[in-house]
């Protein structure tokens, strides 16, 4: 399967005879041809997929490029990961003191205080404090990292050769809208979390108001939480296909975010699958780390030295898969909105970097 360029490339323009006037004329015109040709020209073998397809889909890339992903992994994903599963950068105290405050507003709301309740406000002041105290690595080897896999998938569609110091003049380039759209992701999600817990606590401030007993308030929480599950993975797909759109397209911010939401129009399904089985991944290999490692459940604790880094390993690789996936089901919802064309195979970045360098001469 290949994405095969068309219509006007980069070296057809420039074999074209004519007045020195026109060939001005159509180097000027280049960069929005080129964003043209690429926004409606990918070739048609790449059909709608469902989630299962998508994953095939990126085993088969992840084995025909394995050594530059394995190489993306060990550089970019495993230190953060490392760092994200260890919690080495939490404070344990600062955590608790945010629990007990989620407890007392949830107590104050007429939330009953228990197991479910105490464990959901430690939980999620846990990930406050990580995300908070690991921020400075997400904008940095986690976006490159995300970057890295785009630029990888886009050259083996295109039948390319992994460049390193090409990714790094791509990146140079392209950093500041990159980061525009990432933070643009923080914004929603970080709203997105707000926005549910002011609706929580109300919600139940006004069951408990009308009387209803703390079964049910317990039970109206849990169908609340399953709800806003569902927006928040909506967002989240939102977002990483809004990464992916920044790295390959000439948009970023606000236009990317509104670009990805009408691409995965028809495919919501889909992107929910994808998000529940990385979700459910990764989760599960967490679960591993806590018991195994963070907490000494059995023996004298040396299995720790080999079973941390196994653990490690495996979560960079969900990463890696999911990551790979969201740049598949990207190419995937783009090509049901696309006229096919025949012609040469190209990068879309590579397109992009000719016709920018071809425009400034």
């Amino acid at each position: 399967m290949e994405i095969s360029s068309g219509g006007c490339s980069p070296r057809g323009i420039s074999k074209k005879e004519g007045s020195e006037e026109t060939t001005n004329l159509q180097l000027q015109e280049l960069p929005h041809r080129v964003h043209e040709h690429v926004d409606f020209n990918l070739n048609s073998q790449v059909q709608s997929m469902n989630a299962l397809d998508i994953l095939r889909e990126t085993v088969r890339i992840l084995r025909f490029n394995s050594w530059g992903f394995m190489a993306i992994t060990v550089v970019l994903i495993c230190p953060v990961s490392a760092v994200i599963l260890s919690n080495v950068l939490v404070d344990e105290s600062i955590v608790k003191s945010l629990s007990i405050r989620l407890m007392l507003v949830a107590k104050t709301s007429g939330l009953p205080l228990r197991p479910l309740i105490k464990q959901s406000c430690h939980r999620f002041a846990e990930m406050a404090i990580s995300s908070a105290v690991s921020f400075p690595l997400y904008p940095t080897l986690v976006l490159c990292s995300k970057a890295a896999v785009v630029y990888s998938v886009d050259c083996t569609y295109s039948r390319k050769k992994c460049d390193a110091s090409k990714f790094c003049m791509i990146i140079a380039k392209f950093w500041r809208k990159i980061v525009s759209t990432y933070m643009w992701s923080c914004t929603v999600i970080v709203g997105c979390i707000t926005l549910f817990c002011v609706f929580l606590v109300a919600f139940c401030s006004a069951l408990s108001v009308l009387g209803f007993s703390p079964d049910v308030m317990v039970y109206a929480a849990v169908m609340v939480g399953l709800v806003f599950s569902v927006v928040f993975a909506n967002a989240i797909i939102i977002c990483d296909i809004a990464i992916v759109i920044s790295v390959l397209e000439d948009v970023s911010g606000a236009q990317a975010m509104m670009r990805s939401n009408m691409l995965i129009k028809g495919q919501t399904q889909v992107g929910l699958l994808i998000f529940l089985g990385s979700t459910m991944g990764m989760a599960f290999v967490e679960g591993l780390f806590e018991h195994r490692v963070k907490t000494l459940s059995y023996g004298d604790g040396s299995s720790r030295l080999w079973e941390g880094p196994l653990l490690v390993v495996m979560y960079s690789f969900m990463v890696l898969i999911d990551s790979m996936m969201s740049v598949v089901f990207y190419f995937s919802c783009r090509s049901c909105r696309m006229e096919a064309a025949d012609g040469e195979s190209s990068s879309i970045l590579e397109m992009a970097m000719s016709a920018e360098t071809m425009a400034i001469q």
